[in-house]
């Protein structure tokens, strides 16, 4: 059931744009050698200071260099394929505090471990996302996190980096689970075109593994976009653009997966950067119909501004996660995000992992077969019987019904006698008792040792 924001030729139209932009007035890369680079695969140089002009022929032969499918594997080497048309895959979230019992502090890593746990569990969430872990020097919050997210979750990791040299370790950390993508990595452009040093080099130092890449264009519409969300999508997908230019020659060939989704608008009001409003849900189906135009995988985020679970997250992230779904989006992440992004709710996160079941069902809709119509089973039946105990029921309401697992459905004595709990609460318990056992999935005792050795070693050089 899906739901079509721009057509065919509306993303040939933001794909032309694009391209416009991206030969006038060009794109700033802020790393020397990467420019150079580009220079030397047929872009020319701009009227600023590393700034180049990248031709379409250019952007076409990169773009025919990158795989329709990616790979991203857990850590025992089981691949989930993503393409431009693959079933939906959702990941948590980044970010800097966690909430629980409606008090936010700074992460830590045994934070980090309790959410990995948490991830484990949740049946809807395929990935793990890092964090910024307060104890940690910055440029080791990496390579720690993901060290922390292997040893408690054996799902796909999608590792932060914080520094270039933490990229090139955990290129090496790669080695010690095995060859295949256990984990992914990804960095943002800061536009409106424009790539930093820090971004490109975190590109450079994890070419060439085989470790696919998320491609981030993130413009704000009225800020570092124009306020149009056409005009934004073009922005950040000429950004994407060059983004998977400069990776293809990295590393030809290299996973790369088309991220537009984190595209958000300017609150003019408040001067907030909205992540959970329509229009963001609107930019997501752009970013699908970008990753179907160039048969690539897409990305996007669900998010809400909301500082608690509360009827406001509940609003946003609903229509968020059905829209993100329907609209087609290959991957999303932002499972138990409050804040925009910035804290991390394990309550909310058991909500979310709810409210995407929920929307997978709606998703799926409706079989009209001989089957599913039932006639003989109705004619059995008979005027004012009952299908209660007919063997149809049996047989399709588990595959036909949805099953909650958090919602209520119970009759109130029923409620007043557990507690009369809200939902906030009963997924703030389940939560924690799904964070507080040990880790299903233990990493192997050599792979712990090894990874520990990497991590501790690069925290002695810091």
């Amino acid at each position: 059931m899906r739901m079509q924001v721009v057509d065919e030729d509306g993303a040939a139209r933001i794909h032309e744009a694009s391209l416009a932009l991206l030969e006038d007035p060009g794109i700033k890369l802020e790393h020397e050698a990467v420019y150079d680079l580009v220079l030397e695969g047929g872009a020319s140089a701009g009227a600023d200071a590393n700034v180049v002009k990248i031709p379409r022929r250019m952007v076409a032969e990169c773009l025919e260099l990158a795989p329709g499918e990616v790979g991203l594997a857990n850590r025992s080497g089981t691949v989930t394929a993503l393409t431009a048309a693959s079933a939906p895959v959702y990941w948590t979230c980044p970010g800097m505090s966690i909430q629980l019992a409606g008090v936010n502090r700074d992460l830590s890593s045994d934070d980090m471990a309790a959410m990995s746990r948490l991830a484990e569990r949740l049946p809807n969430v395929g990935g793990v996302f890092g964090s910024s872990l307060k104890e940690v020097p910055p440029a080791a919050r990496g390579v720690v996190s993901l060290r922390v997210m292997a040893e408690n979750c054996s799902k796909h990791i999608r590792a932060l980096s914080f520094s270039p040299e933490g990229a090139e370790l955990m290129a090496e950390m790669k080695d010690v689970i095995g060859p295949h993508p256990w984990f992914s990595v990804g960095f943002t452009a800061h536009g409106p075109l424009r790539w930093t040093r820090l971004a490109l080099e975190i590109y450079r130092r994890t070419a060439g593994h085989g470790i696919p890449a998320t491609i981030n264009g993130e413009p704000m519409a009225g800020a570092s976009g124009p306020v149009t969300l056409a005009g934004s999508a073009a922005v950040g997908n000429a950004e994407i653009l060059a983004g998977i230019v400069v990776n293809q020659l990295l590393e030809p060939g290299r996973p790369v997966i088309h991220n537009l989704g984190l595209a958000h608008v300017f609150d003019m009001r408040t001067t907030v950067a909205v992540t959970g409003g329509p229009e963001n849900a609107l930019l997501a189906g752009i970013a699908a119909a970008m990753g179907r135009f160039y048969g690539l995988p897409s990305c996007s985020w669900v998010s809400t501004e909301s500082m608690c679970p509360d009827e406001q997250a509940a609003l946003e992230k609903m229509m968020g996660f059905h829209a993100h779904a329907a609209a087609g989006c290959s991957l999303t992440w932002g499972v138990g995000q409050l804040e925009s992004e910035m804290t991390f709710s394990p309550a909310q996160a058991v909500i979310d992992d709810e409210i995407i079941s929920y929307a997978r069902r709606y998703a799926r809709g409706v079989d009209v077969t001989d089957e599913s119509l039932a006639v003989d089973v109705t004619r059995e039946v008979g005027i004012a019987g009952t299908f209660l105990d007919t063997v149809h029921t049996a047989e399709n309401f588990r595959s036909e019904l949805f099953m909650p697992g958090l919602l209520c459905r119970e009759r109130r004595a029923q409620w007043e006698a557990a507690g009369a709990k809200r939902l906030d609460e009963r997924a703030g318990e389940k939560a924690a008792e799904l964070m507080a056992a040990p880790a299903d999935d233990p990493l192997g005792d050599d792979e712990r040792r090894a990874l520990r050795a990497l991590t501790s070693g690069f925290m002695k050089k810091l």
